[in-house]
Parts: C-alpha cells; sequence; structure tokens
C-alpha cells in the first residue's frame, strides 16, 4: 500500500516557501517512504507543490503526482500529472463547498501532511487543525512549513 502525502496551504503562499517545500518532500520521499503525493491546483501553495514533486520525480521515479479535482469533469488542463482522483460522493456537494470538502476527505485518507499554515483565520487553519488531531492519535504524520508553528 503506497504511503499518500496531501499538501495543504494558503493560495498566497510566497515563493520563497519554495526551498523548504522541497527540502520537505525529498524527506517524506527518503525517509518515510511516501510514494504518492496528492496536490490540488487551487493557488500558489499547490501549484509549487506540484513544481516540486515533479522535479522529485526526476530523481524517484517510483513517485507518483495525482490531481486532486474537486470538480468534474476538470475546467482546466491535467497534463503533468500521473493521475485525478475524485473522492466519492464529492458530486453531491454544492460547488461552494466542494474544494474544502475534498480537502477535508484528504485529512481522513492520507499519511502525510506537507502543509503551510501561518495561523490565518480560514480553511487552511481548520483543516490542519483537524489533521494535529488525528496525529495525536499517530494517524497521520503533518509537517509544517511555517517556521513560527514548528
Amino acid at each position: 500500500m503506497p504511503k499518500i502525502c496531501f499538501f495543504i496551504g494558503h493560495r498566497d503562499a510566497p515563493e520563497t516557501l519554495r526551498p523548504l517545500l522541497a527540502q520537505a518532500v525529498e524527506r517524506h520521499i527518503c525517509e518515510y517512504g511516501v510514494t504518492e503525493f496528492i496536490v490540488g491546483c487551487y493557488g500558489r501553495f499547490d501549484a509549487m507543490a506540484a513544481g516540486v514533486v515533479r522535479e522529485a520525480k526526476k530523481r524517484h521515479p517510483e513517485v507518483t503526482l495525482t490531481l486532486l479535482l474537486a470538480y468534474y469533469p476538470p475546467a482546466f488542463e491535467t497534463d503533468g500529472y500521473d493521475g485525478t482522483y475524485y473522492p466519492k460522493g464529492l458530486e453531491r456537494v454544492p460547488k461552494p463547498f466542494a474544494i474544502r470538502r475534498a480537502n477535508e476527505h484528504m485529512i481522513r485518507i492520507c499519511d502525510d501532511l506537507i502543509c503551510y499554515d501561518t495561523g490565518q483565520i480560514g480553511n487552511t487553519r481548520e483543516l490542519v487543525a483537524a489533521a494535529r488531531r488525528r496525529e495525536t492519535l499517530g494517524q497521520v504524520h503533518v509537517t509544517n512549513l511555517q517556521p513560527a508553528m514548528l
């Protein structure tokens, strides 16, 4: 069973985060045995995460990059991914809530989470808090790239 790592972060994450993100992805592959990365496509953090995993795939061909879909069919290009994932039942969720519901689903099923949570009020903070609760039960490993939050 492949270990799954998901990404959650603010859509306006700074580009200066990229080196930390690259280090975290490499650590998750080499130390934690992650082979599947799943990422959304709705902001700068997701775009950076996808780019970093694509670079890591050059060194680790066993790694896969999957695009999490909140809407089906996707309204954007899915090239550059090994596949897509659309959570079962999401088609019954109203569009304004679909992204959050897809992210909640991933928080429940991932083995590892790489996040950029600055502590601002919003979905990222709430989703990371839910992941932290799962972490206390030994169900997920959370890595926060926000230095003040580590």
